[in-house]
């Protein structure tokens, strides 16, 4: 496909809602779909080989995911730079190496973005923390205002 046949952005939650606050990614999702109709959304347990083809149909991609690793915000936004990895035998793959796998087979080489929203409980729960949910309230208002600058292919600034 060409970048002209390319679609906008599209946004890929990870995680698992019956996991508490792994489930973030995809409540992220839910978010979204609500406030912008030309975003598409894709819902992940874990990223495969297979989304590389996904990845090649549009031109800005944002991989949202739960995170263990504490942040100054609440959550971080970063651009996602290719990366082979040594995940390639794995059943689950990083975001960095998808993106690879992308630009090495389809090389559209789409705008793309690592999201992760800091959470605090990981036990088998559908409820997430209090801490996740106002993390993801302020990872979820930073996407919206910041969502024509994501698709200029132009990484916002965290303040």
């Amino acid at each position: 496909m060409s970048n002209e046949e390319a679609k906008d952005i599209l946004i890929i939650g990870i995680g698992n809602s019956g996991r508490s606050d792994d489930g973030l990614g995809w409540l992220m999702l839910d978010a979204v779909e609500k406030k912008f109709s030309n975003v598409q959304v894709i819902y992940r347990y874990q990223l495969q080989i297979e989304d590389a083809e996904l990845l090649s149909h549009y031109t800005t991609v944002i991989f949202v995911d739960a995170t263990k690793e504490r942040t100054e915000t609440g959550f971080y936004f970063k651009s996602c730079d290719p990366n082979m990895g040594l995940g390639l035998t794995s059943h689950m793959l990083e975001p960095e190496t998808v993106l690879w796998l992308e630009n090495e087979l389809y090389k559209t080489k789409p705008a793309t973005f690592v999201m992760g929203i800091e959470g605090q409980k990981w036990e088998l729960s559908l409820k997430p923390s209090e801490i996740g949910l106002r993390n993801l309230s302020i990872a979820s208002d930073f996407l919206t205002k910041n969502i024509t600058l994501i698709l200029s292919d132009n990484t916002p600034c965290l303040l």
